[in-house]
């Protein structure tokens, strides 16, 4: 097997499938490279959210001080895992850095530069595959026991979000329970994101999108990539397990897992997996009509076709490490604390690997000693709400409608200056 003149983009997830779309709606020949169905990775099993507000990144001030606990106590929303402690060093030191209060402001000016537009730059892609109906604007709510978390949240997390635009509509305990019926009677304020919107399914929504790709003439080749090499002249030579394909140039677009191809190519990068869990609950006897966020315990739930998904443990931990499905129990009594009257019964578990930067900005644009290269990674907890963004960008991006400075901020190279 083998393919000539195309762009080849590597991994079949939001980004990958939302990139290759972009291109093909240039004109561009594109394959689609994934060892999995599009859709299988990080993108399976998500809130389903394309979150409009997402513009804090983790890195703050106040996590500074919450390191000791995410080393010590498992039980914290993000937990360190000791034994990969040494390799994870950079990271951590980075991430640190990243928490200084200039630092903050600039990554989070950077995200609002991107995750505003996010809904509208997928409604193109949402509109030409016709699957309108799997996408809502549903607004995410954030809900809060106590009087204390309330005010921390809407002082620090909240202010940042309006600081960069977003709209935040502040609910007392009546107005969340007519939005969720079905939550506890604990809860005493809410925090609502009205310009986020809700996927059915955000598994099936990607595949969907992949399916128009093909549909429009777009290749998809389920085949694991072995190598990659750079050929004199510029083609870029990938071997998969079912063969070689040649192409022009390659999007790299493999999530969690494209540290070690950056490397091949020569650009140090630092990405790890960000492990999260959740736990599905087929029939939970509750429903809900929107993701709900517990402010105190820091986790969500989702409706996903129906169902309740319970997200937001996570974990940093080298990928490969195996799943420690713990973490995803621990949140069960946290739901039904919240939900009461919840069914646990049929319950299923997942863990994927978010691909996440110290800055929480992905990496997108094109190698500057190769510009074959480019690369589309690094989306933290926002893969799913950047996909038609990141694809319009590089799409842009290489049509010359902007220019690599305008993404300055994402730079592929910038851990590589910092070392």
């Amino acid at each position: 097997m083998t393919h000539r003149g195309t762009i080849a983009v590597l991994g079949a997830g939001a980004i990958g499938v939302s990139v290759a779309l972009y291109l093909q709606r240039d004109g561009r020949d594109v394959v689609l490279i994934d060892q999995d169905e599009p859709g299988s990775g990080c993108s399976y099993g998500n809130a389903g959210l394309i979150q409009c507000a997402s513009v804090v990144p983790v890195a703050t001030p106040g996590i500074v001080g919450a390191v000791p606990r995410m080393l010590l106590d498992k039980n914290q929303p993000l937990h360190i895992r000791w034994r990969h402690l040494g390799s994870l060093a950079p990271y951590l030191l980075r991430f640190l850095r990243e928490a200084q209060p200039a630092r903050v402001e600039a990554n989070a000016r950077a995200l609002s530069s991107l995750v505003p537009r996010a809904y509208e730059d997928y409604r193109p892609l949402i509109e030409a595959a016709g699957i309108q109906s799997m996408v809502r604007p549903s607004g995410e709510l954030h809900v809060f026991e106590t009087d204390a978390a309330f005010e921390n949240a809407k002082a620090a997390n909240f202010a940042i979000r309006r600081a960069h635009g977003v709209r935040v509509d502040e609910l007392d305990a009546d107005a969340v329970r007519q939005m969720e019926p079905s939550l506890a009677r604990s809860v005493r304020h809410g925090l609502f994101l009205p310009d986020c919107y809700q996927t059915v399914n955000p598994q099936r929504f990607v595949a969907a999108l992949a399916r128009n790709f093909i549909d429009n003439g777009g290749r998809f080749i389920k085949a694991k990539v072995t190598d990659i090499a750079l050929r004199p002249g510029g083609p870029v030579a990938i071997t998969t397990d079912g063969g070689e394909i040649v192409s022009e140039m390659v999007v790299l677009a493999f999530g969690a897992f494209s540290k070690p191809w950056a490397r091949k190519l020569g650009i140090a990068v630092q990405l790890d997996s960000e492990r999260g869990y959740h736990v599905m609950l087929p029939e939970p006897g509750v429903a809900l009509n929107r993701t709900v966020v517990s402010g105190e315990y820091k986790f969500a739930l989702s409706p996903i076709d129906g169902k309740v998904r319970i997200v937001g443990s996570s974990e940093l931990a080298r990928v490969g490490a195996p799943p420690n499905y713990e973490r995803a129990m621990r949140l069960l009594p946290l739901a039904r604390h919240l939900l009461p009257g919840l069914n646990e019964a049929g319950q299923s578990l997942w863990m994927g690997h978010r691909p996440s930067t110290p800055d929480s900005l992905p990496l997108l644009g094109p190698v500057p000693a190769n510009p074959n290269i480019i690369f589309a990674f690094g989306h933290n907890h926002s893969g799913l709400t950047l996909g038609g963004t990141t694809g319009k960008l590089i799409a842009d991006l290489l049509a010359k409608r902007i220019q690599p400075s305008d993404l300055s901020p994402f730079s592929p190279t910038r851990f590589a200056r910092a070392a």
